[in-house]
């Protein structure tokens, strides 16, 4: 069995986060992975403290085991949000799209442990000094926004920069990303994508059709132009922004036509409108599947891959 001091920190059996996707980690996936012996995230997105209570609420009604809240730090409510997992006192909060420095005391007071997503070494470094827990070490492969760097790089890069456990994102999808993972340093792995195929989540079907269907170079990168990189399925929609962002649109155009494009994916599958985030790694989602499949399968396949390491190192070179 892998061991990982995340797990005991946490109290959870595998070292797997289920990534935090606004409109799709709701409670009721977040329950089904932390029952399955992982880390199940309800991610509040721009949704108000409302939204966010009511999830928890349901994810505490189908699991006693450890969860968290991902709180998106550029929702007009982000704060509202910060307070009540708070006085919730949920086990974790992670933190992602900006600096949750301002919450990290409140936070730590009530008993939460807090693990902020990073995307550079300068950020991994800040949040170690502020007294995180722990760190995702999110690389570009991934959906939603998007840092620069791969995650073979920042991974390595940010354990080297901290002494806190790194959890690896970004590109992960089964055992052989999760062992290489543990070989770049990180204690455990956050996957976003593979979840979307759980039976679990309630995203739209033709949703989960698309990433189960989804090749090699499924995915495409919009916003850079305004700051704010997203990586997406290529869609009519995704498309059409990619070339109204450099076909001379401005900022404004370029926000009304992204306001609520997500939710039409997540709902209502509205190709044309809607903006269907995912992780480069859609490419290796072939079935939908229970989430308690899911982390068994990735746990399992890593413990294989790991117990067989030794031959590579007893291996002749290559000629």
């Amino acid at each position: 069995m892998i061991e990982s001091p995340i797990c005991s920190l946490l109290g959870i059996d595998y070292p797997v986060f289920q990534g935090g996707m606004a409109w799709i980690s709701d409670g009721r996936l977040a329950a089904a992975v932390s029952e399955a012996g992982g880390l199940g995230i309800i991610a509040a997105g721009s949704a108000p403290a409302s939204y966010v209570k009511a999830e928890i609420e349901i994810a505490r009604q189908l699991t006693d085991r450890p969860f968290g809240v991902n709180i998106m730090l550029m929702s007009p409510y982000a704060g509202e949000i910060a307070e009540l997992v708070a006085r919730e006192k949920v086990s974790v909060v992670t933190t992602g799209a900006g600096n949750p420095s301002r919450y990290m005391d409140m936070w730590k007071k009530a008993g939460v442990h807090v693990i902020p997503v990073v995307a550079s070494v300068a950020l991994a470094k800040m949040m170690t000094r502020l007294g995180a827990s722990a760190l995702i070490a999110e690389g570009g492969e991934s959906g939603g926004h998007i840092g620069e760097l791969s995650t073979m790089v920042l991974v390595p890069m940010v354990v080297d920069a901290t002494d806190l456990p790194v959890i690896a994102a970004g590109g992960i999808a089964d055992g052989r990303g999760f062992a290489a993972a543990l070989m770049l340093g990180a204690c455990g792995i956050q996957m976003g994508t593979r979840f979307l195929a759980a039976q679990e989540c309630r995203i739209h079907p033709e949703y989960k059709n698309r990433i189960v269907k989804a090749g090699d170079r499924c995915t495409l990168v919009t916003g850079r132009r305004l700051g704010h990189p997203v990586r997406s399925l290529k869609t009519s929609f995704s498309r059409e922004y990619l070339e109204k962002e450099y076909g001379g649109a401005s900022e404004e155009e370029l926000e009304k036509m992204g306001s609520d494009a997500l939710r039409k994916a997540v709902v209502d599958s509205d190709v044309d409108g809607g903006c269907f985030l995912s992780g480069q790694i859609a490419g290796m989602v072939s079935r939908i599947e229970p989430a308690a499949e899911i982390v068994k399968d990735v746990v399992e396949d890593a413990e294989r891959i790991l117990a067989s390491a030794s031959t590579y190192a007893m291996a002749k070179t290559c000629r």
